[in-house]
């Protein structure tokens, strides 16, 4: 049994008939919009008009048979030239041939008594839309004193006017059978304006958001570009002053080696600053190979199940000995049970910052607590101590690039590079980093980290 889908029958007969319209009056790539509706009005006045010629010669209207013929050949001229050998139309010509008809047509078909004055302004307004806007003034002036005019004319010489109708029925289809001439033209005349006022406003409004996504683009490259600029600068700071420093300590001493004698108290003194020294250069120059490598090579990362404790054993033992220097005690509470999904080398590197932090910011005889927690799918690991905590104006940047170096107990230098890879790897292995500080009682770190495979 076949089935006819008429809605698609429907849409495909409607944009049949835009498409030849559309070829009709040109497109907008070819035609300025006073040029299409001159065609549109040229082809409605064809259309009426050869209708009109034989109804008006039947009814033995001979001059408003004549007036017809005279206009669709008029137009069908113009449109011709203009459409399809893109020669500009007469405007003058459209405008005098109207005044012309209309006033003989006036005086022929009943005067102010037939249905010429319907048509006057309608076709002013025709002629308004196809001319440039400063000839708006005078046709308005030309037409308004030729209406005057056949007025006057009739009022002084009211034999010149003809009678062709009969009172009643013959005035009534006089009426409504030129009335359809005023209604299509205003029809055409507000349809394409109204459709160029629409396209317009699309096309401003698309402009617009163009400009708005251009701008907010430019912003983010801005703010690229000053991010990018302090970076620069913090690498120059950490390249000029933290690794030039224990360089340079070191070729002191072992010039006041060359040229002076020391005890070995002295010795002993010195080579252990050296070595505090040379430990911090390790550690920042370390971290800062690892940012470099994360900025130029992107999110390279290799998730696995892996045993926490197993994974985190060698960096809790050394560090312990790192703590045990300062007289710290470090206490690690992780279940041997844990696994968790993460990078190996990025989840040690961040456990072994956020630790070297804890010492770095713990007096001597203080404490260090590393724990492990499972909650659902993810698994908290928590860093904290009872040292100097961060100061509250430092908080907000502590994981920032811009953040200022700070300061330990032993008076360590940071260089600010080690939180902002803490934050940069967790993240990367779909995890997130948080803290709890009170300046001078100490800080917790929380790192979470899932257990499972992420679902994407």
């Amino acid at each position: 049994m076949l089935k006819f889908n008429f809605s698609s029958i429907t849409q495909s007969s409607v944009k049949r008939k835009d498409t030849l319209w559309s070829e009709l009056i040109g497109s907008r790539s070819m035609f300025p919009l006073e040029t299409r509706i001159f065609h549109s009005i040229s082809l409605g006045l064809i259309i009426l008009c050869t209708i009109y010629v034989p109804y008006n010669f039947l009814e033995g209207l001979y001059v408003g048979s004549f007036s017809a013929c005279l206009f669709a050949l008029v137009y069908s001229q113009q449109y011709y030239y203009s459409r399809f050998h893109g020669r500009q139309h007469s405007n003058m010509l459209f405008g005098i041939t109207g005044i012309v008809i209309f006033s003989v047509n006036y005086f022929a078909n009943s005067g102010i008594h037939g249905s010429t004055d319907l048509i006057w302004p309608i076709y002013l307004l025709l002629v308004l839309a196809i001319a440039p806007y400063d000839q708006h003034v005078k046709w308005v002036i030309a037409y308004l004193l030729c209406f005057l005019a056949v007025h006057l004319l009739e009022f002084y010489q009211p034999s010149l006017v003809k009678y062709p109708f009969t009172v009643g029925k013959g005035q009534f289809v006089d009426r409504v059978t030129a009335f359809p001439l005023p209604v299509i033209g205003i029809y055409i005349v507000i349809k394409f304006i109204r459709r160029s006022y629409d396209r317009e406003r699309a096309a401003s409004e698309e402009r617009a958001l163009a400009v708005e996504a251009s701008k907010a683009q430019i912003l983010i490259h801005k703010d690229q570009l000053e991010q990018s600029n302090i970076e620069k600068n913090k690498l120059m700071s950490i390249i000029s002053h933290d690794l030039r420093t224990p360089l340079t300590n070191v070729q002191n001493y072992l010039e006041l080696l060359n040229h002076t004698e020391l005890s070995m108290a002295e010795r002993q003194e010195l080579e252990g600053y050296l070595l505090k020294s040379t430990n911090n250069a390790m550690e920042t120059l370390s971290n800062l190979l690892y940012w470099t490598k994360s900025q130029m090579e992107g999110p390279s990362v290799n998730l696995k199940e892996v045993n926490l404790l197993s994974i985190l054993q060698g960096t809790l033992d050394m560090e312990k000995m790192h703590a045990a220097k300062k007289n710290i005690n470090l206490l690690a509470e992780i279940p041997e049970d844990i696994s968790v999904m993460a990078d190996v080398d990025m989840l040690q590197l961040v456990v072994r910052n956020l630790i070297s932090n804890a010492i770095k910011f713990t007096p001597g005889g203080g404490h260090i607590r590393i724990t492990a927690t499972q909650e659902s799918e993810e698994c908290q690991i928590m860093v904290s101590d009872n040292g100097e905590g961060i100061a509250l104006d430092k908080q907000e940047k502590i994981f920032s690039i811009r953040t200022e170096p700070a300061y330990g107990t032993n008076n360590e230098r940071g260089v600010g590079l080690g939180l902002v890879l803490c934050k940069e790897y967790t993240e990367r292995q779909g995890g997130r980093i948080s803290f709890e500080s009170n300046p001078g009682m100490g800080s917790s770190f929380f790192i979470i980290i899932p257990t499972k495979p992420i679902q994407h």
